[in-house]
């Protein structure tokens, strides 16, 4: 049985000086079963959205007058945990656009071969459950704020990594393998066991879904499980296509940004 989740992800930016003016981008809406979805800005500007070329939905605003910080708070109600109602309309990427490899997802030689002799005598899932337990084996997940910390590659040397680097991680295994892949952002409820109507402090989460006739999750943070604790936001070849918030201002060369995620469990209507 799915969930019905409240996402509430706050970010502020507080610039080293005054800021003249600024350009942004959100991705922060989820992508399926979507009971109600807002995003607000703080200066007050008005805000457009659209579908990126990888189907996600973007938020876009300009702030034009003078400001020192900018907030911006991203509510929604979500179901989670069974097929999505609503598709997100819009170009589908070809299968060969997502066994490319990208800078971040980059492997070198030695692992893509590791990564072929996974896929001898498997079918695609075999393969990528056979992927997916080899970096979990190899690749400990830190706990703390997310981010991209390392390369794909320096994940791996170096035993650890972030959620998103171990997605970065796999998403090049798998695409090393003949399997297109694509990197995931979203959300993970932390607390199964939290009541319905507790606030639960969580983050943004990365994890992977592969072709195998059908996209299907693959979360090697979770030991492959995808659940009714993800809550899918946005999808692309690699965290540079999926951002939460990307802009540029023209201003002071500084920023400091700090983000709070809470996820509250709903009870159904």
């Amino acid at each position: 049985m799915g969930w019905r989740l409240k996402v509430s992800h706050v970010t502020h930016v507080k610039y080293d000086g005054e800021a003249h003016s600024s350009y942004n981008e959100v991705r922060m809406t989820p992508a399926h079963n979507v009971l109600s979805s807002r995003v607000t800005v703080t200066p007050y500007v008005p805000v457009f959205t659209y579908e990126d070329y990888w189907g996600t939905k973007v938020t876009s605003f300009d702030v034009m007058e003078p400001h020192t910080s900018l907030t911006v708070e991203a509510v929604s109600r979500v179901e989670t945990g069974g097929p999505p109602r609503r598709v997100a309309a819009g170009y589908d990427p070809s299968l060969k656009e997502l066994l490319r490899t990208t800078p971040m997802t980059a492997v070198g030689p030695e692992l893509e071969e590791l990564a072929r002799v996974q896929a001898l005598g498997r079918d695609p899932q075999g393969t990528a459950g056979a992927i997916g337990e080899m970096v979990a084996a190899r690749v400990t997940c830190l706990p703390g704020p997310a981010g991209v910390r390392t390369s794909a590659r320096e994940a791996w040397d170096l035993g650890e990594g972030a959620c998103q680097d171990l997605a970065h991680l796999t998403a090049g295994l798998l695409r090393a393998a003949g399997l297109p892949a694509r990197y995931v952002s979203g959300y993970l409820h932390p607390r199964p066991d939290a009541d319905v109507g507790e606030p639960v402090e969580g983050q943004s989460h990365a994890w992977v879904e592969y072709w195998a006739g059908e996209w299907l999750p693959l979360d090697p943070a979770g030991r492959g499980h995808v659940g009714e604790a993800h809550v899918v936001v946005a999808r692309g070849r690699d965290h540079s296509d999926v951002p939460p918030l990307k802009g540029v201002h023209r201003g002071p060369a500084g920023s400091r940004q700090e983000v709070t995620v809470t996820l509250t469990r709903l009870a159904p209507a």
